[in-house]
C-alpha cells in the first residue's frame, strides 16, 4: 500500500469508503450519499489510487472489501464518528428558534401511537421543529443511525443494542387479542388451545414485536386459521370491526379502541412476555444537544 499524503487526501472519500463498506454496492452507496453512480465510481478510483489497492472487488453482485480495506475500516469509522460527534455537540439547541427536522424510524403502529402524543406539545414547545417518520426493516436501522440518515428509532427493537447504541426506556407494552364488540368469543378465556378455534387477520412479520408473537405461536405449534394477511397494522381495527376475525394488537393502542366502545379485548396466555418500548440513537451522537433535548421532551409524554 502506498504512503498516503494526508495534505492531499480528500476527507470526503472517507464517507464514500464507509458507504461502500456498508452497502457493498456502488449504486446503493450513491443513493445513500445522494450522489450519482459515476461520482461514487470516480471516488472509488481515487481511493484505489491513494492506497494502491482495489479496496473493493466484485464477488457476484456484491463489492467485497480486500484485506487493505478491512484494515482501513475501523480507523475511518472512528474518524468519521469523532467528527460527527464534535460537530453535533457544537453550540446549543434552542427548541423555540430551531427549525431542525428529526428523522425517526418507527412502524405504522408506532406512528399511530407516538405522533398524536408528540406533535401537539411539540408545536407549542418547539414551533419550528419538524418530525419525519420513516419505516425501515429492523436490520437497516443500525446502519441508518450510524450514518446519521436517521436520528432516532422508536419501538421494541431487541436487536438494537450494544455499546454503539444509546437507548432510553419509555414504556412497557404487551399484546392483546382484539375482537369486535359482541363477538361470540368476547369474555371467554384465551388459551393456546382456544386460539386454534379463532380466525385471524395477520400482519406481515416486519414489526419485531409481532414477529416475537408469531415465533412463540410457531414454537408451540399453534396452527391458526388466517383469513387475511396484510402489510399494515393501522387498517386492522376496520377489518376487525366489520368481521368476526380476531387480531393480535399492542395493548397501548388497543386501549384507545376499547374506549370507543367498538371492540373487546382478550388477554393472551402468560407465555407471551411484555415488551420494552424505547428510543434508540447511535452513540456517536450522544453529545448532540438536539437529540438529548428530544429524548427529554418525549420521556414524560409516555411515562
Amino acid at each position: 500500500m502506498n504512503q498516503v499524503n494526508f495534505n492531499t487526501f480528500d476527507l470526503n472519500l472517507v464517507r464514500v469508503f464507509l458507504a461502500l463498506w456498508e452497502q457493498r454496492s456502488v449504486t446503493a452507496a450513491a443513493d445513500r450519499l445522494n450522489l450519482t453512480q459515476p461520482a461514487v465510481s470516480h471516488a472509488l478510483k481515487r481511493l484505489r489510487d491513494h492506497f494502491d489497492d482495489p479496496l473493493f472487488t466484485r464477488v457476484g453482485k456484491r463489492m467485497e472489501p480486500t484485506a487493505a480495506a478491512q484494515r482501513l475500516y475501523i480507523p475511518f469509522k472512528t474518524c468519521l464518528e469523532t467528527l460527527r460527534g464534535t460537530m453535533s455537540s457544537h453550540g446549543e439547541f434552542d427548541p423555540k428558534s430551531s427549525n431542525r427536522v428529526f428523522t425517526i424510524a418507527m412502524s405504522d403502529i408506532s406512528e399511530s401511537y407516538v405522533l398524536p402524543r408528540v406533535l401537539a406539545p411539540l408545536i407549542t414547545e418547539a414551533p419550528g421543529v419538524r418530525i419525519k417518520s420513516v419505516q425501515l426493516e429492523a436490520e437497516e436501522i443500525e446502519v441508518k443511525l450510524r450514518s446519521g440518515q436517521v436520528d432516532m428509532a422508536f419501538g421494541y427493537l431487541p436487536d438494537l443494542s450494544g455499546p454503539e447504541i444509546e437507548s432510553m426506556f419509555l414504556l412497557e407494552d404487551r399484546f392483546l387479542c382484539i375482537l369486535r364488540k359482541g363477538h361470540p368469543w368476547a369474555g371467554k378465556p384465551l388459551t393456546l388451545e382456544t386460539m386454534r378455534e379463532l380466525e385471524f387477520v395477520e400482519v406481515s412479520v416486519h414489526a419485531t414485536g409481532y414477529k416475537m408473537v408469531r415465533d412463540i405461536l410457531n414454537q408451540n405449534e399453534v396452527e391458526r386459521t388466517v383469513r387475511a394477511r396484510i402489510e399494515h397494522f393501522t387498517v386492522i381495527p376496520e377489518i376487525v370491526r366489520s368481521t368476526d376475525l380476531a387480531a393480535i394488537y399492542p395493548a397501548s393502542v388497543a386501549s384507545r379502541l376499547v374506549d370507543n366502545g367498538a371492540f373487546e379485548t382478550l388477554e393472551l396466555p402468560s407465555i407471551f412476555p411484555s415488551i420494552n418500548v424505547c428510543t434508540h440513537y447511535h452513540a456517536s451522537f450522544r453529545s448532540d444537544p438536539g437529540l438529548l433535548w428530544l429524548n427529554r421532551f418525549m420521556r414524560p409524554l409516555f411515562s
